[in-house]
């Protein structure tokens, strides 16, 4: 098991992404600026912002969208599971992965989305 350090702060508890094997298990992430945590406001804004925090993390652990084998989403209100929705799509245009959505209670009363990954590292003998 492989932590991955990318975005990691001293006072962190948990790492941005665990690699074991050929898979990238990446941590839940916000809808915030990751030097700030200043969350952005509305559904659309978070969910996008949590996309991005979560290419990057990708890219620095060598994988992208392409290889997200497994979502799970955790919203504050379900009501937002349509706007979120059209996010998602713009993520995952075809062949989306597995996915997961559930009503939850997160860490901060101003966060709204909450995502985490599952991905394949690329098969470099592919290539």
């Amino acid at each position: 098991m492989q932590p991955l350090p990318v975005n990691l702060k001293p006072d962190s508890l948990i790492a941005p992404a665990v690699i074991a094997g050929n898979l990238v298990f990446v941590s839940g992430n916000v809808g915030w600026e990751p030097e700030t945590r200043e969350a952005k406001v509305g559904i659309e804004a978070q969910t996008e912002q949590a996309f991005e925090n979560l290419k990057s993390i990708l890219k620095a652990a060598g994988t992208d969208f392409e290889h997200v084998v497994k979502v799970n989403i955790y919203l504050t209100n379900i009501d937002d599971f349509a706007a979120m929705n059209q996010v998602f799509r713009r993520y995952f245009p075809h062949n989306p992965p597995a996915r997961t959505t559930v009503g939850t209670v997160l860490a901060r009363s101003d966060l709204l989305v909450e995502i985490e990954m599952v991905a394949l590292l690329p098969d470099a003998s592919a290539s």
